[in-house]
């Protein structure tokens, strides 16, 4: 089952982190100052948000699920990034409610990528 667990928590993240990198260097970038685009841009990003979602409660799940079988609840790192994963969660139902906070995607986005770099190091 660890191999699932493991494709299933790489997917979501990839999703999750993908999809953020995406919107950041592609989308955000091309319709930037195109008043007309506005929501178009803001449709995009509600049905990102939405998978988003579903991809942060498979993360839930099966990181916990891989924390009990690898025995690591006591790790540091592990509780570093729950932390880190609960200030992201916190961050994203911000902007949802403000989505002109711009500073709130930049911070989400760096975060995740901080809790990328914890996986990994959970991981070896």
């Amino acid at each position: 089952m660890e191999d699932v667990w493991r494709y299933l928590h790489v997917l979501s993240m990839a999703f999750f982190v993908g999809g953020q990198i995406f919107l950041v260097a592609a989308v955000v970038p091309v319709f930037r100052g195109r008043e007309e685009a506005r929501e178009d841009v803001r449709a995009v990003a509600r049905r990102f948000g939405g998978g988003s979602l579903i991809a942060l409660a498979v993360l839930l799940v099966t990181g916990s699920a891989m924390a009990s079988e690898d025995d690591l609840w006591s790790e540091t790192t592990l509780h570093v990034k729950l932390a880190l994963v609960a200030l992201v969660a916190g961050l994203v139902l911000w902007h949802s409610k403000r989505p002109q906070r711009h500073e709130l995607e930049g911070a989400v986005f760096v975060v995740s990528l901080v809790i990328v770099g914890l996986g990994l190091a959970l991981a070896h």
